[in-house]
């Protein structure tokens, strides 16, 4: 799971590109970024960047997402978004590896993420 605050950030785009990239190589890997943008605009990100090796969602009417993951900002100017993290999942959904970025505008740490599958 990428979760982002948003895709039409340039460090959230700069993640969402870099996953798609390294995806393209694993088997039996599924890349879900995760954020508050309409679906429509998440897919016409990544359709207008070529990227065909991740999956968007939106957390936009769902918060509980937010607050189950821990990821909701509460406050300021981008309450009702997400934080970013990663969480690496196996195939039972048994937490491989996860990072809450603390800053951001600062980007997750791939290799940590990768190394876990």
């Amino acid at each position: 799971l990428n979760i982002v605050p948003s895709v039409d950030t340039p460090t959230c785009a700069t993640s969402t590109r870099k996953f798609n990239e390294k995806a393209s190589s694993l088997d039996n890997t599924v890349v879900l970024v995760i954020s508050a943008d309409l679906p429509f605009a998440a897919g016409r990100f990544c359709g207008a960047e070529g990227l065909e090796n991740v999956t968007t969602l939106s957390s936009f009417r769902n918060y509980s997402f937010q607050e189950d993951y821990g990821v909701a900002i509460q406050d300021g100017p981008l309450a009702g978004l997400t934080s970013r993290a990663v969480v690496v999942l196996d195939e039972n959904n048994r937490v491989l590896h996860s990072e809450l970025v603390g800053e951001i505008k600062e980007e997750p740490n791939y290799e940590a993420a990768l190394s876990a599958l």
